[in-house]
């Protein structure tokens, strides 16, 4: 009887391990290239494109047919709640930060097939993939005026940074910090991506924070994503010895 048992005990959960994998497909990669996330929307059926950035961000470059679901909004979960938990969704902001929350969130809702492109319109516009613009304006400074900051006979430090950019905030503090104690030998140049889209993406700024570090002009140093205030430091010593 007990040898009976442990037979009945292995056909059920065999049968259960097969009626399990047979009714959960396999789920594509929930992170995607901007390329790739471009190839994926034009291929997928009914496939609904969020921009989770703020209404002004999204008038100045979009994925076409994309909805502006506002992740700071006040009004983003019940926005969130008009969409079909079970419908493909591919979702962006501007380089990730808040697509990746944004990811989170629907995913403890119950949004069951969720893509993110976490390079954001920065990787998308590098790639010079096609977006459609509510206002032509705004694209803040072109290279020309941007290499006219660089004249100095001093290094200078651009920061590449958003409002909306945690590791930005961060690192604010101290690198003003830094331009006040190393005056004699940098100058700190703080840079909006928001505002300088076309500048961005001419310079292949495709997140954020960005730290360049120019000497005569040329590019000496740069950094991508956050870094502490003590190799920062280390840096404009050691480029500063050598002007």
């Amino acid at each position: 009887m007990e040898l009976m048992n442990k037979i009945i005990f292995i056909l059920a959960s065999a049968i259960m391990l097969n009626s399990c994998n047979g009714t959960q497909p396999k789920q594509g990669p929930s992170k995607l290239s901007a390329t790739e996330f471009s190839d994926k929307i034009n291929t997928v059926r009914h496939a609904v494109v969020v921009d989770v950035r703020t209404p002004e961000e999204f008038q100045k470059g979009h994925l076409q047919n994309a909805l502006n679901i506002d992740w700071n909004g006040s009004e983003f979960e019940q926005q969130l709640a008009t969409l079909d938990k079970d419908q493909p969704i591919f979702v962006y902001c501007l380089s990730g930060g808040r697509s990746g929350k944004a990811l989170a969130k629907m995913h403890e809702a119950g949004f069951t097939n969720v893509v993110e492109m976490p390079g954001g319109m920065m990787e998308w516009r590098a790639n010079n993939l096609p977006e459609v613009k509510i206002e032509l304006t705004g694209e803040g400074m072109d290279l020309r005026q941007y290499e006219t900051l660089l004249r100095s006979d001093k290094l200078v430090l651009v920061d590449f940074y958003a409002d909306w950019c945690a590791p930005c905030k961060k690192m604010k503090p101290y690198l003003e910090k830094i331009a006040i104690d190393m005056a004699d030998t940098v100058t700190l140049v703080r840079i909006d991506a928001d505002a300088n889209p076309a500048l961005c993406k001419t310079l292949e700024v495709v997140g954020l924070p960005v730290l360049k570090l120019y000497k005569n002009k040329e590019l000496a140093w740069e950094n991508k994503g956050y870094i502490g205030e003590a190799p920062v430091r280390e840096r404009i010593k050691k480029h500063s010895i050598e002007l």
